[in-house]
């Protein structure tokens, strides 16, 4: 009798400990936008216009499905998507193993502010005007020159794009990361 009440306070000593490692994860804050998915024929025009290809590493902020991770991982890119939500991680990881993708794909659970992404070579985003400018000085300051940036619909202000496309009413635009930012009135 005294084993079993010694393996009882054991899995509870086990199971409180846990709990409050649990308790201390860092809780994320909600998502800044409403997930809104990207055409595929816009994910593929996104592909072309940064030239995904094998040897990349692609990010993509606000992965939501996971679409745009999944084709540039069949371009043969290393690719990760980041979002702040756990039911768009759970969403991409399940398209990829649909797609037979799982295990050449990485999704993370975190906020694209605080999330470390200095290897991309290319940086993909569908988020909003205002989120754009926000993330652009950690675009300027962590990647490295001559990463891509592809955003789908919206720009980043006085920040000119080196191209901009047109697709079925949807317009993407391409910048290169500089050797120095670029000088603007909203730094």
């Amino acid at each position: 009798m005294q084993s079993w009440t010694k393996s009882c306070v054991v899995v509870l000593v086990v199971a409180l400990l846990a709990t409050a490692a649990f308790g201390q994860q860092k809780k994320l804050r909600e998502p800044d936008v409403v997930f809104v998915p990207t055409p595929q024929e816009v994910v593929d025009e996104m592909m072309k216009l940064a030239k995904v290809g094998p040897g990349d590493v692609l990010y993509d902020l606000g992965c939501g499905d996971g679409r745009t991770v999944i084709t540039a991982a069949k371009l043969g890119a290393r690719a990760i998507g980041i979002d702040i939500n756990p039911e768009r991680i759970r969403e991409s990881n399940e398209n990829a193993a649909r797609q037979g993708m799982t295990g050449k794909v990485t999704f993370r659970l975190e906020d694209l502010f605080e999330a470390d992404f200095r290897d991309a070579t290319v940086v993909t985003l569908y988020l909003l005007p205002s989120l754009n400018l926000k993330l652009r000085p950690k675009l300027w300051k962590e990647l490295k020159p001559g990463t891509r940036i592809v955003s789908h619909d919206f720009d980043m202000d006085d920040w000119p794009p080196e191209k901009t496309v047109e697709v079925d009413g949807h317009t993407l635009y391409l910048w290169t990361i500089p050797a120095k930012p670029p000088v603007t009135a909203k730094r």
